[in-house]
């Protein structure tokens, strides 16, 4: 063990490998900084990375390749964690920062801080609390919660375990009225937003995680198999017939978004615009507020980084609609470099959020930029 922690800094040291292009010493540094020890106990971390290292030795093989797995070779998934190391920061000195303000402003309620927590379904896989206890820990951080429609836990119980509005996030099923049962359920619960996941028409390859599930040698047929076959219904699906109905709808359209508008009384948020086109669409179809999102690189294959779509999403909103984003956020340099590429184009600061995620970023090849 020490002689492979030791092989890993002379890569992230070595000057020869520094020069070469491509991502040897990205990786040998995030190896580095994983660290490979097991932790004592979650205060022990040193930062997030060192989570995802010990989650990986004590979740099941399986369990560890859902959570990990991006899409065809995780492309996408890495170029979003790459993605923040291509911006450096132009610091500027003698500034009072004694009093720091970081609150922001979202659909009329203030939180603390521009990190939100995005939607992770199936959380009791890595703690048998899952998202009540995310929501608990949102409630002393005095942050957003999205709750996702694949969460564990019914959307009710984790709304109460926050204390305060927490916001929904939706895949539209194959069956409107199921999908219209779903906001209605959402809207009785609290939720002041609902975001829409629009990035996953149809199925992906998860190479990744079909590579972990080999290597699991247990029987998950009884906690992974519904009464009709298939994965079992979550909570937010109890008492709804789901026979025959799909999580997600290949047809999908503007038509649908309208409808969606229509039916409830929530905001309401798209999930995974990228471009500048679909964000001056949504304003133009009274879409309430846009997250660039690429579904922390599980959405397609060959997606560039939600950092560098960030600018001309909030381009396409000129201000008009908030813009968030999430996908490789993992430290405080990378919410700070999130909000500063949102303001770039002259949105104001409180439209913006940088969401944290288990996504990761970029696949384009460009020069490194300063942030300025």
């Amino acid at each position: 063990m020490s002689n492979r922690r030791a092989f890993l800094k002379f890569l992230a040291g070595n000057p020869l490998l520094a020069a070469l292009p491509g991502g040897l010493p990205v990786l040998a540094q995030s190896l580095v900084q994983t660290g490979d020890a097991g932790l004592a106990s979650a205060a022990d971390a040193l930062n997030v990375l060192e989570f995802e290292a010990a989650a990986r030795r004590a979740l099941p093989p399986a369990h560890w390749g859902y959570v990990e797995s991006g899409v065809d070779g995780d492309e996408s998934l890495q170029a979003n964690l790459q993605g923040f190391s291509h911006y450096q920061v132009r610091a500027r000195r003698l500034v009072d920062v004694s009093r720091i303000d970081m609150s922001t402003t979202l659909f009329g309620s203030r939180w603390e801080t521009p990190i939100v927590l995005s939607p992770i379904g199936s959380s009791s896989i890595a703690h048998p609390d899952g998202e009540l206890a995310v929501a608990r820990a949102a409630r002393a951080k005095k942050t957003l919660q999205i709750v996702s429609t694949q969460a564990s836990y019914p959307i009710e119980a984790i709304a109460a375990a926050h204390g305060g509005p927490v916001w929904f996030q939706l895949y539209t099923t194959s069956r409107w009225d199921v999908t219209g049962r779903l906001l209605k359920r959402a809207e009785a619960a609290g939720c002041p937003v609902v975001a829409v996941t629009i990035d996953t028409p149809a199925g992906r390859n998860t190479e990744t995680q079909a590579r972990f599930r080999r290597l699991d040698t247990r029987t998950c047929g009884s906690c992974h198999t519904g009464p009709n076959g298939g994965s079992p219904p979550k909570p937010i699906f109890d008492g709804l017939e789901m026979k025959g109905v799909g999580l997600t709808s290949p047809a999908l359209t503007w038509d649908v978004v309208k409808r969606m508008k229509g039916a409830t009384t929530m905001k309401v948020m798209l999930k995974g615009i990228e471009t500048r086109e679909d964000a001056e669409r949504c304003v133009e179809h009274g879409v309430d507020g846009v997250i660039v999102s690429n579904h922390g690189g599980r959405a397609h294959s060959s997606a560039r980084a939600t950092i560098d779509c960030l600018p001309e999403v909030v381009q396409g909103v000129s201000g008009r609609i908030p813009a968030m984003v999430d996908g490789g956020v993992r430290r405080g340099t990378d919410v700070f470099k999130a909000c500063r590429r949102a303001s770039l184009r002259r949105t104001a600061p409180r439209c913006t959020g940088a969401t944290s995620t288990s996504g990761a970023t970029r696949p384009t090849t460009r020069r490194t930029r300063t942030t300025r």
